[in-house]
């Protein structure tokens, strides 16, 4: 029998991430899923416990934008002494939606999407790096669209994950742990929208891919699976899109 791998989603609450941990428990692994909403994350955790057969998910809180935070949660994911075998950095969102029309607006815009998107992914994997297992461990980070099409601050947060990520996989690729980024689309069944979604404004989004409709987050969750897996050990420092053929339509 294979052994359960241990695997950190961050922001596994809802949306993305609570599939991607879902997806990760049916294959029987271990999961542990961090946010900042102890309600959900336990929401989450009973939910897909119930239907895994032998995987665990369980829920640790923190603001991974707070390095102290952030040093509790490595130390309770590592108490164990088990290796993590994939992290899996989903935490974000836009938190600045609209354009400033004033300089204390624009910096705070930056300022709150650099915080809220930068901050939880490259913490929280300075923390578990030395936990991820040496070889075979995987980093798996959820970037967007909008950081080859805007918006401006929303987009360069994410398009900073891009490098950075490119980085840390040639200084781990020595190690045998791989780096990458799954970059969704428009992704229905999230909170990322929130108030402004409305049949009007889920039929805009879907026309900007050719495929005319959004990712479920399942499938999400299974370009993320693919990437942690045994037969993706030679894939590294990649962004792979999961779009629906946008940025296609973006180039014409």
């Amino acid at each position: 029998m294979t052994a359960r791998r241990l695997i950190v989603v961050s922001g596994g609450g809802t949306g993305i991430g609570r599939a991607i941990a879902r997806r990760f428990a049916a294959d029987g692994d271990d999961v542990i899923i961090v946010g900042r909403r102890a309600g959900r994350l336990a929401d989450a955790a009973a939910e897909i416990n119930a239907q895994a057969q032998r995987a665990a998910v369980t829920e640790l809180t923190a603001d991974l934008r707070e390095p102290g935070q952030v040093e509790r949660l490595a130390a309770s994911v590592t108490r164990s002494g088990r290796a993590v075998d994939v992290l899996v950095n989903n935490a974000g969102g836009n938190f600045a939606p609209g354009q400033p029309a004033h300089l204390a607006g624009i910096r705070e815009s930056w300022r709150l999407n650099v915080e809220g998107n930068v901050l939880p992914v490259v913490l929280l994997t300075a923390a578990l790096l030395p936990a991820i297992r040496r070889p075979g461990g995987a980093i798996v980070t959820i970037s967007s669209v909008a950081a080859t099409r805007g918006p401006a601050s929303y987009g360069g947060a994410k398009a900073a994950l891009h490098l950075w990520s490119t980085h840390l996989a040639g200084e781990l690729a020595g190690d045998g742990i791989t780096v990458n980024v799954a970059a969704p689309g428009y992704v229905t069944g999230t909170e990322f929208y929130g108030a402004r979604m409305n049949p009007e404004f889920h039929a805009g989004r879907a026309r900007q891919a050719p495929m005319n409709r959004g990712a479920d987050p399942a499938e999400v969750a299974g370009l993320v699976w693919y990437l942690a897996a045994s037969s993706a050990r030679f894939i590294t420092g990649q962004v792979i899109g999961i779009d629906g053929g946008a940025l296609i339509v973006r180039q014409r």
